[in-house]
């Protein structure tokens, strides 16, 4: 009888079956692991990748709701602090400004550092949902909260990057 474990791995292997082979071109540079990629990619690397992965068709919005509160609760508070001024900045652009959004998505504060995380997950969730654009461009500026993300697409995208990096030494 299959336990997650294995279910897991199949749904892994068939997410990275199914993948887009356009993301990992063979000019990828060589990394360690998911920080020395996230310190040594270029904005624009992360972006691509992360533009191709983070898609509601690929991931749900209700599969990432919980994903996104155990991804801002992993994180240390500077970079949560960080990720919320970038979606507020975003947001900003588009004609959302803090306090509306405070309001509007119950929030305890419109100011970062005052900010729960629970408020911050809040805030990446409307993102994802309204503006996900906004979300995979705040990713790719702060990918520090992808490296708590666990949802098995992810982890098979990931994978599928660790398995390139270590494959080319």
């Amino acid at each position: 009888m299959p336990n997650s474990s294995d279910e897991y791995k199949r749904q892994v292997m068939k997410d990275l079956a199914e993948g887009s082979k356009e993301t990992l071109t063979e000019e990828t540079e060589n990394y360690q692991n998911f920080d020395d990629f996230a310190q040594r990619s270029s904005r624009e690397e992360r972006r691509n990748l992360f533009s191709d992965l983070f898609q509601k068709d690929r991931i749900t919005p209700a599969e990432m709701e919980p994903e996104l509160q155990k991804a801002v609760a992993g994180i240390q508070p500077n970079q949560r602090d960080d990720v919320a001024r970038e979606f507020f900045k975003h947001l900003k652009k588009r004609g959302l400004n803090e306090r509306d959004l405070e309001k509007q998505l119950g929030l305890s504060s419109h100011n970062p550092s005052r900010m729960t995380p629970e408020d911050v997950a809040k805030l990446a969730s409307f993102a994802y949902h309204t503006h996900p654009d906004i979300f995979q461009e705040v990713l790719a500026i702060q990918p520090a909260l992808v490296k708590f993300l666990s949802n098995p697409l992810v982890g098979a995208a990931l994978g599928a990057i660790a398995a390139k990096w270590f494959g080319r030494k």
